[in-house]
C-alpha cells in the first residue's frame, strides 16, 4: 500500500486502525489484511479524485441515517464484508471524517507487521534506478526493514535530497545546508563581535 494521503496520523485514528487491523487478522490472517489494506487503498484514491466523495465523508450537513443508507448503495457488495460494515461504524460513531487519517494509520501498522516501511524522497530533477537503489540499500541497512520508495520532484529544492520516513523528515537538501551556514556565520560574527568590543573595554579601563 502506498502513501496516497497526506492525512495526519491522529491518536483517534490509531486507536479505529489498531481495531481494524486485529478484526482483519482474527478474520483471515495476513491475506485478509492485506486484502483490506488495499481497499482501503484504493478508496482515499477515490475520495482524493473524486471531490464530491470527498464532501460526502467529510460534510457535517449530511446525517446519520441518510448517509448511511447511501454507503449501502456505494459500497455493499463492492468491498469485504469487514471494510463495508467499518464504515457504518465510522459513520455511526461520527468518525467518517477521519477515514483518510484512519486509513494511513491502518497502512503504518501493515508496513510495520511485514517487515516494511514507506518513505518518500524529494529530489529537485528525477533520480534513476541506481540511486534509487542505493537509497533502498542505505535505509535497509539502516532501520533493517525493506523501504517502499515513492520518488517525487521538489522543484523549489537547489540540490541534494529530502527523505520522510513515516512522519520523521530528514533533510539533506542544500538550501537547509544553506540556512545552516548562515545562521552559524550570524552567530560567530555576533560572538566575534562582542568579544572585540569587551577586549577593548578592558584594554581601556
Amino acid at each position: 500500500m502506498s502513501n496516497t494521503s497526506d492525512a495526519q496520523v491522529t491518536p483517534v485514528a490509531s486507536v479505529y486502525a489498531k481495531s481494524l487491523f486485529e478484526l482483519a487478522t482474527d478474520a483471515g490472517g495476513n491475506d485478509t489484511v492485506l486484502e483490506i489494506a488495499d481497499e482501503l487503498e484504493q478508496m482515499v484514491e477515490l475520495i482524493a479524485n473524486e471531490q464530491a466523495l470527498g464532501l460526502f465523508f467529510t460534510s457535517p450537513v449530511i446525517d446519520e441515517t441518510s448517509r448511511d443508507a447511501s454507503l449501502k448503495k456505494m459500497f455493499q457488495g463492492r468491498v469485504s464484508d469487514l471494510t463495508f460494515r467499518f464504515l457504518l461504524v465510522l459513520n455511526r460513531k461520527g468518525r467518517l471524517s477521519s477515514f483518510e487519517s484512519i486509513a494511513k494509520a491502518y497502512d503504518q501498522l501493515v508496513q510495520e507487521a511485514f517487515g516494511k516501511i514507506e518513505v518518500d524522497v524529494f529530489t529537485p530533477t528525477a533520480i534513476d534506478a541506481d540511486s534509487i537503489q542505493t537509497i533502498k540499500d542505505s535505509i535497509s541497512a539502516k532501520l533493517g526493514k525493506e523501504p517502499i520508495i515513492h520518488p517525487y520532484i521538489d522543484e523549489a529544492m537547489i540540490g541534494g535530497l529530502k527523505l520522510r520516513i513515516g512522519d520523521q523528515l530528514i533533510d539533506g537538501s542544500v538550501q537547509t545546508k544553506l540556512r545552516r551556514i548562515s545562521d552559524q556565520i550570524q552567530s560567530g560574527g555576533s560572538k566575534a563581535i562582542r568579544e572585540r568590543v569587551e577586549s577593548y573595554m578592558e584594554e581601556t579601563n
